[in-house]
């Protein structure tokens, strides 16, 4: 029996948390039990990366750690680290070389190692195991606010004659355009009419496409299944495809997967961020990434209906501050214009 892509995914997550567990405490395996029941795969795995970074930093630079065999840790350790070791952990983020890669965190990557250190330690102190949660004293890293970038509608507009002209790609590009032509305009339009993630696009099937309600069922982050409405712009790029789609043999394995690369496999997600950067680049000189595309459909949505419990409902945030935290600014924006719209006197 074939597996669907996010059952694929799932194992492979699941080989690599056990791959890295057995760079842990063996007192980590009770966490992360624990944690099967609550947290999607991609959730556990970034768990066991950051963990193996923080007990990576102990072995290497607290000398009360070097001597000690991380494996056979006892879990009252963690009653030993203190809010200033976390600190040091945090700064050591910030450039560090681990089996001669280099690695950079920011504000974000830090906040997001910190938070799983607080969840670490929150478990073993609930059940009474430790007395202390030595991350819970130690203050999140500001994160600075960041413009959201996004295409304006001309842009947009422009986006798509690229893409069907292809006028504008080198030539080696235009050898490989005529076949995928088709493909690139239904990702393409698919992502900035539904605002997708990437891994929810790529993940699609060919049965979860239903033309008949103008609809796609979609494997939301964290594993929630969605239905997610295309207007008729996509709907249009995905028959034009999909008739294409036909003729294509897939390889064993991938049969069902709507979007096929050139190997006749499911199309990757660094495919569609490579093919959305190339055609793009012909486009603006904003960095364009198929996550700010998906910000260009929330954009849209919120400047036409003004509702962001809507836009939450649509992008599939499951808490409405996340909607509201990246568009703020636009409500800004708005109440500024308000200033302009009344006079107090006619001219």
């Amino acid at each position: 029996m074939s597996l669907s892509y996010h059952e694929q995914m799932d194992l492979k997550n699941i080989q690599k948390i056990r791959e890295l567990l057995k760079e842990l405490p063996e007192f980590a395996s009770y966490f992360f039990r624990a944690m099967e029941i609550k947290k999607a795969t991609n959730t556990r795995r970034n768990y066991a990366y950051d963990l193996s970074t923080f007990f990576y930093f102990l072995k290497s630079e607290n000398p009360y750690f070097r001597d000690k065999e991380i494996r056979t840790l006892p879990v009252s350790i963690l009653d030993d680290i203190r809010p200033v070791d976390i600190e040091e952990y945090l700064s050591f983020l910030t450039y560090y070389v681990k089996d001669g890669q280099v690695y950079i965190n920011h504000e974000e990557g830090k906040a997001r190692k910190l938070a799983t250190l607080n969840t670490f330690f929150a478990y073993y102190q609930k059940k009474e195991m430790i007395e202390r949660n030595a991350p819970s004293f130690v203050d999140v890293p500001k994160i600075k606010e960041k413009n959201i970038i996004r295409m304006d509608a001309n842009e947009v507009a422009q986006l798509i004659d690229n893409i069907e002209s292809g006028e504008k790609l080198s030539k080696k590009q235009k050898s490989w355009h005529a076949k995928n032509k088709l493909r690139d305009l239904a990702i393409v339009v698919t992502l900035l009419g539904t605002g997708l993630r990437v891994t929810e696009l790529v993940g699609l099937d060919i049965q979860d496409v239903d033309f008949d309600n103008g609809s796609l069922r979609v494997i939301r982050k964290g594993g929630n299944e969605d239905i997610v409405y295309f207007g008729e712009e996509a709907e249009e790029m995905l028959i034009n495809y999909m008739d294409e789609r036909k003729k294509i043999k897939p390889e064993p394995g991938h049969e069902n997967a709507l979007f096929i690369s050139q190997n006749n496999t499911r199309i990757s997600v660094r495919s569609v961020e490579r093919l959305v950067k190339k055609y793009a680049s012909t486009t603006t000189a904003k960095k364009i990434t198929p996550h700010k595309l998906r910000s260009t459909y929330g954009t849209a949505l919120y400047q036409e209906t003004g509702d962001i419990y809507l836009v939450a409902d649509v992008l599939g945030h499951k808490n409405v501050n996340t909607t509201r935290k990246h568009y703020a600014a636009m409500k800004e924006d708005n109440k500024r214009k308000a200033a302009h719209i009344v006079h107090l006197r006619e001219e």
